[in-house]
């Protein structure tokens, strides 16, 4: 069996590691079994070192069989190109099915190219929807599902988002719930994780308590008073409590065009995968826009503001463990107090068991 895997952004390194570990173990204990070959491209989506290399450098993932080196550009522009370099590898390839994750451009370019070549498609985190057609990623994840024989869902609410779109009457589809890949990292990397200097250094100085944020969705990066709602609110509430805010590229480059004065923010660069488990280690709270970091608190046991108009973790959200404040200053405000004077119980498992990747390897192999 010869996987090809693509990945191209940060959730994806992280998701890719989960499944290549469950792969290894498979085949350690592989006696007369057949074996599985996985070779790992990376698009090139995200091409800054702090968002791509370091992932490889802390995860110990395997340098990528091939990187295509393609990133920037318009979402259109960028999928053709990824779409004419994965066409050509899968050719050359000859892999016995195609891997992708999430909801990326790169996850619709390698489920497209492979699609198109008759090439089975294995879609892990399958059946999220956020119901907002407006997001690149809702357009991406819709797509890749319904070209894709494999369909991974992390929760049941995703089986039952696939279910009322006919996925399980598809011919040669199969849906199964294995839990998030998320969580199995989480688990595994937890006891793992140091913190680099910078992000060291914060911790010794914010010991009282802090808050991280992150904001990188376009629907808020590019609408300048979605933004300027976001940031007011957050540097606001800087003045009370420490937020730390690894700032996204593109973030950082809308907040400077637009002449923004954060007065309070801890803004530093993009930060490790182990960084990153270390600040919400210790982070009071956390504000984001990240479909993947909202499900990163509820790992850590940390209420969640989300600056979204919607979520495609309505379980968090029905739970009381994630609050939906869209872009909006003063409801941004009022939920910090809200989850400022509560406390929340995080019993609840609604993410599997941590064995989600030995479960996607134990299924294709059946």
């Amino acid at each position: 069996m010869k996987i090809l895997t693509v990945v191209g952004a940060r959730p994806q390194f992280i998701k890719a590691a989960v499944v290549s570990r469950a792969i290894a173990k498979y085949n350690k204990e592989a006696s007369d079994r057949e074996n599985i070959e996985e070779l790992l491209v990376h698009t090139g989506q995200h091409y800054d070192a702090n968002m791509s290399d370091v992932f490889f450098q802390e995860m110990q993932i395997p340098k990528p069989s091939y990187h295509l080196g393609i990133g920037g550009g318009t979402h259109g522009t960028m999928t053709g190109r990824m779409l004419e370099a994965l066409e050509w590898l899968l050719v050359k390839e000859k892999p016995d099915l195609v891997m992708v994750y999430g909801d990326t451009n790169s996850t619709l370019a390698g489920a497209l190219a492979a699609a198109k070549l008759h090439i089975p498609v294995a879609h892990v985190e399958a059946g999220l929807r956020s119901f907002n057609m407006n997001m690149p990623e809702e357009i991406n994840r819709i797509l890749t599902d319904r070209i894709s024989s494999w369909l991974f869902c992390p929760t049941e609410t995703a089986v039952k988002n696939l279910e009322q779109e006919g996925a399980t009457q598809w011919p040669g589809v199969r849906v199964c719930n294995v839990g998030d890949v998320m969580y199995d990292a989480a688990l595994f990397y937890r006891e793992r994780a140091k913190p680099g200097s910078v992000v060291a250094s914060l911790l010794n100085q914010y010991q009282d308590g802090f808050y991280l944020a992150t904001v990188h969705r376009q629907e808020n990066t590019d609408d300048v008073n979605r933004l300027r709602n976001i940031m007011t609110a957050l540097d606001e509430i800087a003045e009370r409590v420490p937020v730390i805010m690894p700032l996204h590229p593109r973030t950082r480059k809308y907040v400077r065009e637009a002449g923004f004065h954060l007065q309070n923010i801890c803004c530093i660069q993009p930060v490790g995968y182990f960084d990153m488990i270390c600040l919400l280690n210790q982070c009071r709270a956390v504000f984001t826009d990240s479909g993947g970091v909202q499900k990163e608190a509820y790992f850590f046991h940390k209420p969640c503001i989300t600056m979204r108009d919607e979520t495609e973790w309505v379980e968090l959200v029905e739970h009381g463990y994630n609050l939906l404040v869209g872009a909006d200053r003063d409801k941004i405000i009022e939920a910090e107090q809200h989850f400022f004077a509560k406390v929340i119980d995080f019993s609840d498992n609604l993410y599997g068991n941590g064995k989600a990747g030995e479960k996607v390897v134990k299924l294709l192999m059946s």
